[in-house]
């Protein structure tokens, strides 16, 4: 009874605690969250959770702190780095307890514990990059991260050669991986990257690097290693080609991707390789192509990529997206009219965790937008797709139209709409016809990934998911407030909180990167300028409910359903969630921070489960998987007559899905065995010939696809266009084949190709009309100019802009129709080709648009010629703007002309103290120039005129006329130093003829090599007897010049009647540049290294050009041996790389050619008319890569008729196998290519410029085609200790006859010691040795001339301070610092010129002017070299705003970071500013 009644009075006093306790404040339920805050000096600049935790690092860069918290905000502690500067902050993507801190110089911190401690590591000599992150990561070893830097000389300011060092052991040691790197990443770089051999390629890392001798960005390729980079191989893009120009590099899920461009286009190559092993290139729909700055890689799958390609260009972008394959080679079109902006971000967002529904914003009025130059503006409506983006439908509220705003304006940091909590998503927008303005909006919810919204607040919110969607959190943010609002049951019900300190200007709302927290991140401003206040609060919902939430607060919840609520397939499965209830009182508080993971149920297998399979490409209707061309040969299936064989059915089921039974397009199907057979080829030489009603051309250009463009394959398509002397255009679309007239009705005066885009061309008549094409005739556009063309015919109407396209300037005629004597040029200019114009200048010569690469955005640098005072027989007057002339500068005030090459703007000005002479002035960026200094014994008393020459190899070549009288013409070649300041004398009495042109001619695609032509008897010249000329070659950069060496015998096999042997009196000499009728006829091709082809004689002079005293010639070693080839005179051309080279008669008709396939040894006949034919013109494609050419003349017996013959070699049994190139093992037995190395003549070794240097040439006897251009150079095999070829003599100083360099008498060496006075806190200088290194020369060691027995000496009143530094930095450098420095900064920017505009040789006269070749023609005339540049655009991969680089704009005083959501909230990657060699490989949208 006791023990009753004890355990009854027991009873009720547990009963009596456990109601004090439900009565006790401390564990009492609250009714709303708690909230801390903590006030920061300066602007968080970067903050991130760490993945799984509470912890956050917050990164003051003004202060250089980074600051810590344990819980979520609330508390925060300084990070000790032990006084260092924090510059940027880090976290590892795949390891929750890493994180990094970066700083300016070389000294750098770590931690493994999520921030509790901190170590340093440093980078030898090397500050983090500034073109790209510097960190990036191995996806399974977490130990291994590669680290971007730049090592610089000279205090950092130039010559920064990016270098990426790397770690294994997590930063216990840190090693060189590579020099000369644009961006390296591990192959897994992702969890979902997968490659063949996983433990063998752990260690696989692919680099973008420079070109082997070149740093121009058409050069880079990509590199991989195994190992490090204790060995690299060059990985085969295109079949068996590896592939320059690359951009950029990018892991994409499971992808790798890398952008390529080739010159003369914007568009751009895409590769991809599922293995880091086999790459292929990616296919688009032939309307669809890819140019750089246009297109966006989107957050993508494990099974595809999505790309969004822009069709309308800015300022009002939009685009179409498109869909890949499993294996991200063929690519499907999605939607049309996609909103982008112009940063390159577009509206396009996948719901997370949920396969297969997206969100977009499409343009409703394109037709508009896309014809408007950016006036009309866009119209946004929003939809979405539940199918992957197979079918897209209108979003709904309440029955009406719903549009949000989406990632082109992001308002918070990270994902837009939704989380990792399962359906629940959130936008602000407004119901209706269209988007309105983000403040128009109101706060939408949707608790079904988007299939029904409601309106859940009334004005513009920022948002935020926690513990899995149980809690809505939103601030107001279209001005500052002090109330959060936040709702618990899906956005039903809202509540409010007040915040603690006042009114806040909300900047972001996060919380951890899984949703599967309680508490949020808030951070916020008060006040305003340098009042400003930074605020960040913890919104904690821990104890807002004493529940954790059971099974019954749970629901089965299905991701996808249809219009009746069944659930959808994606990838073969249906998606299910368990998801806590919106009515549930309860939290799901998940201590661990584990996500919710979804359920699939398998579904019946449908057509869309299925995609083409290897070999197999869609249809054109995409209704049908049909063969790519021959279908492989099983093995003895077709034998003995066999008709018919089994084989793959065309489809695959699409790997990683998941359904079974229903439909099965795997089924092999029967084939015919004619399927495997390659069309029959004919065996012959095809020509086809085309008669025009004219009796002569006027002009033809290729309009040549690059090697980028998707469709560049060889001889697919290969467009000429052409004018007759009747004012006609005809195109042809194969090479001279078929020809259409266009333009019918037009008088069309000229034809202006876009000299750097090979699709667009211009069309010019006499009167204010005109036409253009973009897409290489396929359509026509007319603009309109304020005035017709200018009357000086040797100037150009249009000049171009090397980086933007729709960039023109109209030089325009002006009161040329009145006797007012007052005819002159107004320049005009357009940004939107020619639908508007604004006056540039009046009274101008000519304007042009000058690239300067390396200088921030100048994309509006602009030099004139203006007539000073607008008045016409006034002074010219040089003037540069870089805003269209609201500002301006006047570089000079009397100039003749100006020439822009290669790195060097040229000015050729008169001199004020010799008004009859003339003067030289070099730039190297635009801005400031600098006296030519031609050497003290190059004694031209009167400068007439100058003809610039070359400047490829980082020297100017210049020829100056020395006696002018005409028909005697004649002067010296002086060559420069790299900054283009200070001249030598190179070579003396060169040939020029009376319009200023110079027998001067670089061998295209070899290093070094040019050939002159001098005369011989000038005395006897300049008192009227004609010139006697003789031919010279240079092999090092016109260090050294000598006589061609003659052949042994002519054309027929008989010795000359000279003894070849005394090459004073019997050596080989050739017609030049100043005989021929077309400027693009030259001796070589940058596509066939070695070979050169001319026409001359062999004897003590070169003869007249005749049929009886000329022969035709060719070398194959790049000039030291000559053999004949033809007696009299031939045109050449080089077809497939020189794997044809064809040859047809010159001075007489004829009705055939002649053709060699083993690099001119042999030679065959072929008849292409009955009828005798006068050739003008033997023309290919500028590539020198097609086996077509094209005769271009007149026939014997008409004198109204014009015509060309088409020559067409792809049929000829020797050209139906492609070469086999194998560039990581070129000795390898089945090659098609053996390795070639130049060489002096004079030389034992094979050492030129510092190096030996390797190509790829086809060997002549293989019978295969070259097909894809291939990257000659092959290798430098090794660096070359220094020899006296490597230098040449410095100012001042000239070749004695021992080779040496000697002062000359009379002079003084040049006086080093001014630099002292030019600064007064220079301390020492370096004298001279009389010897300068050839800029083109790389050597190393041995006997470097230029230090030789040099002497570093002290500035007067320095002795002292000198004394301190000698120990220090050594005299060579104080020159460099003084004497280079002042233009080498400017140099080490540099500019790169297109050489002209069909990429073969050109020139530009400075001084004396005159007419020559077709007068009507003057780009062809002087073919223009346009300032070009290394595109600076931010390449293959457009801008992305959320973490905008910063890393550049940061470092030099501007701009904060932000990460977006994705990567602080959610732990994946982000949209982000990229530049030039930067790709994402993150989860979110990525970018090539």
């Amino acid at each position: 009874m006791w023990l009753l009644k004890s355990s009854r009075r027991l009873t009720l006093l547990q009963l009596l605690l456990l109601q004090l306790l439900w009565l006790s404040p401390a564990v009492a339920k609250k009714d709303k969250p708690e909230i801390t805050s903590h006030k920061f000096d300066n602007a968080p600049s970067n903050f991130f959770y760490f993945d799984d935790s509470n912890t956050i690092l917050l990164h003051d860069r003004d202060g250089g702190l980074v600051h810590r918290s344990e819980d979520a905000g609330k508390t925060w502690d300084k990070v000790d780095i032990q006084g260092g500067k924090a510059w940027d902050i880090w976290r590892h993507p795949y390891d929750n307890k890493k994180a990094y801190i970066t700083g300016k110089g070389s000294t750098h911190w770590h931690t493994d514990d999520q921030g509790k401690t901190w170590q340093d590591f440093e980078i030898p000599k090397a500050r983090p990059s500034l073109f790209r992150p510097p960190l990036s990561f191995h996806a399974k070893n977490t130990k291994k991260v590669l680290i971007h830097g730049e090592v610089c000389r000279i205090g950092g300011l130039i010559d920064c050669k990016e270098t990426t060092f790397y770690t294994n052991d997590g930063f216990e040691k840190v090693g060189l991986l590579r020099e000369n790197t644009r961006g390296c990443a591990f192959a897994h770089a992702t969890p979902e990257f997968r490659t063949g051999d996983e433990d063998e390629s752990d260690d696989r890392i692919i680099c973008v690097t420079t070109g082997r001798i070149s740093f121009d960005r058409r050069e880079h390729r990509l590199a991989v290693s195994d190992n490090y980079f204790r060995d690299e191989e060059e990985p085969s893009l295109e079949g068996d080609r590896t592939v320059q120009g690359i951009i950029n590099i990018a892991v994409v899920k499971g992808y790798l991707v890398a952008a390529a461009r080739a010159p003369n286009t914007d568009e751009l190559a895409m590769y991809v390789t599922d293995d880091a092993s086999i790459w292929h290139r990616a296919v688009f729909p032939s309307d669809s192509r890819l140019k750089e700055d246009a297109y966006t890689i989107l957050e993508s799958t494990s099974y595809s990529i999505q790309v969004d390609v822009m069709t309308v260009e800015p300022p009002n972008p939009m685009g179409v997206l498109f869909t890949s394959n499993s294996n991200g080679t063929y690519f499907t079109k999605n939607i049309p009219y996609t909103n982008r902006n112009i940063n390159g971000i577009v509206d396009f967002e996948k719901v997370q965790g949920i396969q297969g529904i997206v969100l977009v914003n499409i343009v409703d009025n394109h037709d508009e937008v896309s014809g408007s130059f950016g006036r009309e503006e866009k119209r946004l409506k929003s939809q979405i797709s539940f199918d992957d983006g197979r079918t897209f439908r209108d979003l709904t509220a309440d029955g009406k139209s719903l549009h949000l705003h989406s990632v082109t304006e992001m308002n918070n940091i990270g994902r837009v709409f939704s989380s990792p909590a399962p359906g629940l998503v959130m936008g602000v927008g407004n119901t209706g016809k269209y988007l309105n303005e983000y403040v128009e909006g109101d706060l939408f919810v949707s608790d079904d990934a988007g299939l029904t919204w409601t309106r859940a607040l009334e004005e513009a919110h920022k948002y935020e998911f926690g513990d899995q969607g149980s809690i809505l959190l939103a601030i107001y943010d279209e001005e500052p407030t002090d109330v959060m609002r936040y709702s618990l049951d899906h956005g039903k019900k809202w509540h409010k909180v007040e915040l603690p300190e006042g009114k806040i200007r909300a900047k972001a709302l996060t919380t951890t990167p899984d949703s599967t927290s309680t508490k949020f991140f808030l951070w916020g401003t008060k006040g305003g300028g340098s009042r400003t206040e930074h605020w960040v609060f913890t919104i904690d919902f821990e104890d807002m409910h004493e529940d954790k939430c059971g099974d019954g607060d749970f629901e089965k919840w299905s991701a996808r359903v249809d219009d009746d609520g069944k659930p959808t397939c994606v990838m073969g499965r249906q998606q299910f969630y368990k998801r806590r209830r919106a009515d549930a009182d309860c939290f799901i508080r998940e201590k661990k921070f584990e996500e919710i993971e979804p359920k699939f149920d398998s579904c019946e297998c449908t057509e869309e489960d299925f995609e083409c399979d290897y070999n197999f490409v869609r249809s054109k209707d995409g209704k049908d998987c049909v063969p790519d061309g021959p279908l492989p040969d099983p093995k003895g299936a077709c034998k003995d007559g066999a008709k018919k064989y089994k084989s793959t059915s065309g489809y695959r089921k699409i790997p990683g899905n998941g359904c079974k039974g229903g439909v099965n397009l795997e089924e092999e199907k029967e084939r015919d065995c004619d399927d495997t057979h390659k069309p029959v080829v004919s065996g012959e030489i095809s020509t086809e010939r085309t008669a025009f009603p004219a009796k002569s051309f006027r002009g033809y250009f290729y309009l040549e696809r690059a090697e980028s463009s998707s469709e560049s394959k060889v001889g697919k398509d290969e467009t000429v266009v052409m004018r007759t002397d009747k004012s006609e255009v005809y195109l042809s679309r194969d090479h001279g084949k078929t020809w259409d007239q266009v333009l019918k009705g037009k008088e069309i005066r000229d034809i202006y190709p876009h000299p750097h885009f090979n699709d667009v061309c211009y069309f010019i008549t006499t009167s204010k009309e005109h036409w253009y094409t973009i897409n290489r005739g396929d359509t026509f556009e007319k603009f309109t100019t304020e005035k017709e063309p200018t009357r000086d015919r040797d100037l150009a109407a249009l000049a171009f802009h090397a980086d933007y396209k729709d960039y023109l300037i109209w030089t325009g005629a002006v009161d040329c129709d009145k006797s007012s004597g007052n005819c002159h040029n107004d320049a005009y200019y357009s940004t939107d080709r020619g639908a508007h114009w604004e006056v540039l200048r009046r009274y101008v010569r000519k304007c042009e648009f000058i690239k300067k690469e390396g200088r921030g955005d100048q994309k509006k640098l602009v030099y004139c010629e203006q007539f000073k005072d607008e008045k016409l027989g006034g002074s010219l007057q040089l003037k540069s703007s870089d805003n269209w002339f609201a500002d301006e500068i006047v570089h000079f005030e009397s100039i003749v002309d100006f020439a822009t090459m290669s790195e060097f703007i040229v000015v050729a000005s008169k001199d004020q103290k010799d008004e009859d002479s003339l003067k030289v002035d070099t730039s190297v960026n635009g801005q400031t120039f600098a006296d030519a200094l031609f050497p003290s014994n190059f004694n031209v008393p009167i400068q007439k005129a100058y003809t610039v020459l070359d400047s490829h190899t980082h020297a100017v070549f210049m020829h100056v006329t020395v006696g002018n009288r005409k028909d005697a013409e004649y002067g010296s070649i002086i060559k420069s130093n790299s900054n283009g300041t200070s001249y030598v004398l190179s070579l003396n009495s060169v040939n020029r003829n009376t319009p200023g042109y110079v027998d001067f001619e670089k061998m295209l695609g070899l290093e070094g090599v040019a050939l002159v032509n001098i005369v011989a008897n000038i005395e006897e010249a300049e008192k009227g007897s004609g010139k006697k000329l003789k031919t010279m070659i240079t092999h090092n950069d016109g260090a050294e010049w000598s006589l061609l060496k003659a052949p042994q015998k002519d054309p027929e096999g008989k010795p000359y009647e000279c003894k070849t042997e005394n090459v004073a009196d019997c050596s080989l000499h050739l017609h030049g540049y100043t005989e021929r009728r077309d400027p693009r006829a030259v001796f070589s091709s940058p596509s066939a290294v070695g070979l050169m082809m001319a026409v001359g004689n062999v004897g003590e002079y070169l003869t007249e050009k005749s049929e009886k005293t000329s022969d035709t010639f060719i070398t194959r070693d790049g000039g030291v041996e000559w053999h004949a080839v033809k007696k009299g005179n031939y045109m050449w051309e080089y077809g497939d790389q020189g794997s044809i080279i064809v040859i047809v008669r010159d001075t007489v008709s004829t009705d055939e050619i002649f053709y060699s396939l083993d690099e001119g040894q042999t030679w065959t006949p072929h008849q292409f008319s009955k009828k005798k034919v006068h050739v003008a013109i033997l023309s290919t494609v500028p590539s020198d890569n097609s086996l077509n050419f094209l005769l271009w003349g007149q026939e014997e017996d008409s004198d109204s008729e014009i015509v060309t013959f088409n020559i067409d070699f792809s049929q000829i049994e020797e050209r139906q196998k492609q070469c086999k190139l194998n560039e990581n093992d070129p000795n390898d037995p089945e090659s098609d290519y053996d390795l070639w190395e130049p060489k002096h003549p004079l030389s034992d070794s094979n050492c030129l410029f510092g190096h030996v240097a390797q190509y790829h040439r086809k060997i002549p006897e293989r019978n295969c085609f070259n097909g894809r251009s291939i990257q000659h150079l092959h290798y430098i095999a090794r660096k070359c200790e220094c020899t006296r070829a490597d230098f040449e003599c410095d100012y001042n100083f000239e070749p004695a006859k021992d080779g040496s360099c000697k002062l000359v008498d009379g002079l003084a060496a040049p006086d080093h010691s001014k630099i002292c006075q030019e600064d007064p806190k220079r301390i020492s200088y370096f004298l001279p040795t009389g010897y300068r290194r050839i800029p083109l020369s790389d050597c190393e060691g041995g006997n470097e001339l230029e230090k030789y027995e040099s002497k570093e000496v002290p500035c007067r009143g320095h002795e002292e301070d000198f004394a301190k530094a000698h120990r220090g930095l050594g005299g060579f450098w104080i020159f460099i610092l003084a004497v280079v420095l002042p233009v080498g900064i400017a140099s080490a920017v540099g500019y790169w010129v297109w050489q002209n505009w069909d990429g073969k040789f050109g020139r530009i006269r400075l001084g004396d002017q005159g007419s020559a070749f077709d007068a009507e023609q003057p780009w062809i005339k002087y073919p223009v070299l346009a300032v070009s540049g290394i595109v600076a655009v931010l390449a293959a991969v457009p801008l992305l705003v959320g973490s905008l680089w910063r890393w550049a704009s940061g470092m030099f005083g501007g701009g904060r970071r932000y990460t977006t959501r994705g990567s602080f909230a959610r732990g994946r990657g982000d949209y982000a500013v990229v530049d030039e060699d930067e790709l994402l490989g993150e989860d979110e949208d990525e970018e090539v």
